[in-house]
């Protein structure tokens, strides 16, 4: 399949100006930009600007619920086809490739790939990793019973048994590994500033993703749970509001991430109370909506990679595109465009993907208008979307 994307500006994931097309594409890759080419199909851009195809690099596939124990109680069945609609959903959006940060396995790429469902690329981490009472464990105070399928989250406690979890993840096809590094807004029971896993724990699961070529994620919010991670092997913090201008120095010599997920505690502040979030949760959201926009400024001063991501839970899903609109506010679009496209894609290690340049994978969002002069162009309007050279 040879297809030519002609008379659009483009954006190729990097530059500060907008570029001069057509993009060519044959057989799933970018092969050619400019020039000539003699195409099975032609893709009309005119008056739009093509970029990248969108990554969401904090994506739950099986988020089906804003509480963790619906999850883990509900039949597989039913988790399977609503991981397929939000992966549907989030790539008519334009996220043609999606990192699952607590969940995952090996049969929705298989699907993806056989074409039994429609969805972004699919790079996922298995169920997260979480300390008895940690952010991952779906139990209230006055309970003491469990979901039982570990979809999302599994409780694994000591050194052994994380070195085992960390090697049966990656023996199913894990991208990286996540671990829940401080307490969280929908957990019941952790304080969210208190950092989780001793170091001990910490460094037997990033020793082994390194061993393997791999990295691990962790969900942490506060000064000190980030220091604990990032000292201790992490390499992307997913969140991190909390963040302060000391510990955004040491994540930026440390070479570490941050992946902020602004769109989720705006909707959780916005929609929460209607959706039934417990009152212990509303109130920690509260506590980390309004620093989010902070982190993201002291990452930027201090000169960490910066990327995109949306943690939408339940019907919050619809928000996915908010998140671009926030982080515009905070950053204005260019920075927001790197950060949904090359700068995600350095963080999932794969060149191929956030750019376009010769060679990388024909992943391309045609956006109706130019998003340099009107950013709501990125988050409200019509919207063409290729996925492996395939008009979707």
């Amino acid at each position: 399949m040879r297809l030519s994307v002609v008379n659009g500006a483009v954006f190729d994931g990097e530059s500060e100006e907008l570029l001069d097309g057509p993009v060519h594409v044959e057989d799933g890759r970018i092969v050619q930009l400019g020039g000539e080419f003699e195409a099975d199909e032609v893709l009309d851009a005119r008056g739009g600007t093509v970029v990248p195809g969108l990554i969401d690099a904090h994506f739950h596939a099986y988020g089906i619920s804003l509480d963790l124990l619906e999850i883990e109680s509900a039949t597989p069945s039913y988790l399977a086809y609503s991981g397929a609609d939000r992966l549907r959903k989030a790539l008519s959006r334009g996220f043609t490739t999606v990192r699952d940060v607590a969940g995952g396995d090996p049969g929705i790429p298989r699907a993806l790939a056989e074409g039994l469902i429609s969805g972004p690329r699919y790079l996922y981490t298995g169920p997260a990793l979480s300390q008895t009472g940690g952010h991952g464990d779906p139990r209230g105070t006055d309970s003491d019973f469990c979901g039982c399928h570990e979809y999302m989250n599994e409780v694994v406690d000591g050194v052994d048994a994380l070195r085992h979890a960390v090697r049966d993840r990656f023996r199913r096809g894990a991208h990286a590994i996540k671990i829940m590094a401080s307490g969280g807004v929908v957990s019941l029971t952790d304080p969210i500033r208190v950092p989780q896993y001793s170091p001990d724990e910490i460094r037997a699961v990033t020793e082994e993703a390194a061993r393997r070529g791999s990295y691990v994620a962790a969900h942490a919010y506060s000064p000190e749970a980030i220091r604990h991670a990032v000292e201790n092997g992490v390499r992307s913090i997913e969140h991190g509001n909390l963040l302060d201008a000391e510990t955004a120095s040491l994540m930026a010599t440390s070479g570490a991430f941050l992946v902020p997920t602004l769109a989720a505690y705006d909707a959780m502040d916005r929609r929460g109370e209607e959706l039934g979030m417990p009152a212990v949760s509303r109130e920690k959201n509260r506590e980390v909506l309004e620093s989010g926009k902070h982190a993201v400024e002291l990452a930027r001063a201090a000169g960490v990679p910066i990327g995109f991501g949306s943690d939408l839970m339940g019907v919050l899903e619809d928000e996915q595109l908010n998140g671009l609109r926030l982080q515009t506010e905070v950053e204005g679009p260019l920075a927001v465009l790197r950060s949904a496209t090359s700068v995600n894609a350095a963080l999932l290690r794969r060149p191929d993907l956030g750019r376009i340049a010769v060679g990388c994978a024909a992943d391309l969002l045609v956006l109706d208008g130019d998003p340099f002069t009107d950013p709501s162009v990125l988050w409200a309007g019509p919207r063409r979307v290729v996925r492996g050279g395939m008009l979707v």
